[in-house]
């Protein structure tokens, strides 16, 4: 599989908390790349210098910015606009060639034809989740960075747009994407990424993280995962006890 996104050595910092240190990984083109971790880990701040929304300390990524889609978890929607106006408005926005058939094509590949002329602001959260991740879409990249695009989503909402997502991925889009829903990682990640305090501690298949040391042999990922991050807790009191 060609590898389509690299980030190297990536760290950030906000004074002197660092919220990232040191994190590299790569990803193919149709990879469905899961981010996990607790509170605070730096998934989103993964997310936004994919995205290009804000810039590491240090550390870089190969692919430039305006080469991501990016939907955030909480959607810049312009709420008096129909749909149809906020994914042309966007279209516009990111320059695209034709943006009547950009805006054809989503509302079609989202299931939102029947909306089209909704004011967003009247929307269901899913509905306006489904306009949010179109609009990263909009100008067809071949990555597209989600940050936990299902969180507010109930069960119906949540399996439509997955489907949405996982047809992207099909179609050769490489989707990274920050949940706390192992289900979701279990289910539809081919990657995935535990983060904790900046770092990256694991990059492998979630049946590799499930089987790994951290495991139990209860084949329970969400077990190995926390295992994982209690031994990390405790290997950095120790390493801070012996400093």
């Amino acid at each position: 599989m060609s590898e389509v996104l690299c980030a190297r050595g990536l760290c950030k910092s906000y004074g002197e908390v660092q919220a990232l240190i040191d994190v590299s990984f790569q990803a193919s083109a149709g990879e469905l790349v899961a981010i996990v971790g607790p509170n605070g880990a730096g998934k989103t701040t993964l997310l936004s210098i994919l995205a290009g929304t804000q810039r590491p300390t240090s550390g870089s990524v190969n692919l430039d910015a305006k080469l991501v889609g990016w939907a955030p978890q909480q959607p810049a929607l312009y709420s008096k606009l129909s749909v149809a106006e906020n994914l042309e408005l966007f279209a516009r926005l990111e320059r695209v060639t034709d943006p009547g058939a950009a805006v054809a094509r989503m509302l079609e590949q989202t299931g939102l034809q029947r909306r089209r002329e909704e004011q967003v602001g009247r929307l269901s959260g899913g509905n306006r989740q489904r306009v949010n991740v179109a609009i990263g879409l909009i100008s067809d990249p071949p990555v597209l960075a989600l940050d936990e695009p299902t969180a507010a989503l109930d069960p119906a909402q949540r399996e439509r747009m997955w489907g949405f997502i996982c047809r992207r991925s099909q179609a050769g889009t490489t989707v990274v994407f920050s949940t706390h829903n192992l289900g979701e990682v279990q289910r539809h990640a081919t990657r995935t990424l535990v983060l904790s305090q900046g770092r990256l501690l694991f990059d492998g298949t979630p049946a590799q993280l499930r089987d790994s040391d951290a495991g139990d042999g209860s084949g329970d990922l969400e077990r190995a995962l926390l295992r994982l991050l209690e031994r990390d807790e405790a290997a950095r009191a120790q390493e801070a006890a012996g400093a």
